[in-house]
């Protein structure tokens, strides 16, 4: 579940050839470079290999209660007291 079929490396490399077409197993594809391939999991924490996450984008959609209350705090600290979210920035 944590792997992902070597098939689609060439999308996630994007690795075309002669125009904008690419080699998706056997076949020559037309590459749109609009195209936008979306993959999820049920997994909570996965862990992909280095190759695969230089290669993607991983957005981690869980959210707990007091991460939520860190980021809102955050914002307000940010709007109310600038200056001190400056200081924050600085120190870490």
């Amino acid at each position: 579940e944590e792997t992902i079929d070597p098939v689609i490396d060439p999308l996630l490399g994007r690795h075309t050839i002669k125009k904008g077409r690419l080699v998706v197993g056997d076949k020559e594809c037309f590459f749109n470079p609009e195209f936008r391939l979306i993959l999820h999991t049920k997994l909570a924490n996965p862990h992909y290999k280095p190759e695969i996450q230089a290669q993607t984008t991983l957005i981690n959609f869980t959210v707990t209660r007091d991460g939520l209350e860190d980021q809102l705090l955050a914002q307000v600290v940010n709007q109310e007291r600038p200056d001190l979210e400056l200081l924050k920035v600085s120190l870490v």
